[in-house]
């Protein structure tokens, strides 16, 4: 019974496992075969085996670009996921605020990233942006175009703004997923807040902060269209991220070739992150249970 089942199953959703990997198989191989290929004009293809993967991995260009993702990531969730959590467990379970709160945390992510860079540049401007005119009359001097700090603090900012509340709606859900009964014994042994956290909200929501942090370091890793429409990537190379590098040097320069070897690299390095990231973390839920 259950293996008819199963194979049932498998009948219906292979269709749609065929056209994804079909999808995405074509143009992996196709990056494969341009990061072992140099290339002229009129589609004339020349054999160059490892030879951009290994002047991509002695480029200061990559590893300085690498090193800002890897610095971005690590500020991001450093701060999206405490904000997320603190966020989640001050919202109302029940009544009235429940659905309006969802509402406002969804409305952010509703946004187009885009729409989020460009309200942001706007946003930011000295001349006409309400934030930029605020910090001057303030005295404080902000100018993301010519400052790197500046720069980096209106990205992240933005970045937190946009994407904050998607953990929040996720730790939401773990949360009210607690059963009751699990407070009312905590109330009967005279448990702290800090206590009640601690043994029985954070250990619950162990899988969907797995989820959250997974999500929000392959979509902060992955970052392109925000910060190219605030900074272009500057001022200089400061916000230039391996994203906005790859579509600088395969658009801007067509060098295909190391910008497909460079791809290559970007993919496999998101890969192994996320699966130590998976593996350190189930193994933390799996302690936790214990």
């Amino acid at each position: 019974m259950d293996r008819t089942w199963n194979n049932k199953a498998w009948f219906l959703v292979l269709p749609v496992l065929v056209l994804v990997a079909f999808s995405a198989i074509i143009p992996l191989m196709t990056v494969v075969n341009y990061s072992v290929q140099d290339t002229f004009g009129n589609n004339q293809f020349f054999w160059a085996g490892l030879e951009w993967f290994d002047d991509t991995l002695h480029s200061e260009r990559f590893w300085a670009a690498l090193w800002r993702n890897l610095l971005f990531s690590g500020i991001i969730l450093a701060i999206e996921i405490p904000l997320g959590i603190f966020i989640a467990l001050n919202m109302p379970k029940r009544g009235w605020g429940v659905p309006v709160c969802l509402v406002l945390m969804a409305l952010p992510l509703l946004i187009p990233w885009n729409v989020v860079g460009t309200i942001w540049q706007v946003f930011g401007r000295v001349d006409i942006g309400l934030l930029g005119r605020t910090l001057a009359s303030l005295g404080i001097d902000y100018n993301y175009v010519q400052d790197p700090f500046d720069a980096w603090a209106t990205i992240v900012v933005m970045d937190v703004w946009h994407w904050t509340s998607l953990v929040v709606l996720l730790c939401y859900a773990g949360l009210v997923s607690i059963p009751d009964a699990y407070y009312q014994a905590a109330r009967i042994d005279g448990a702290s807040r800090w206590s009640v956290f601690r043994f029985i909200q954070l250990p619950k929501m162990q899988r969907v902060l797995l989820i959250a942090v997974l999500l929000r370091f392959m979509d902060s890793f992955m970052i392109y269209t925000e910060p190219f429409v605030v900074t272009g990537g500057g001022p200089g190379n400061e916000t230039t991220f391996l994203s906005i590098d790859l579509v600088k040097m395969a658009i801007g320069q067509f060098d295909v070739g190391p910008a497909a070897a460079m791809s290559l690299i970007y993919f496999l390095i998101v890969l192994l992150v996320s699966y130590v990231f998976y593996t350190v973390m189930t193994n933390v839920g799996k302690g936790a249970e214990r």
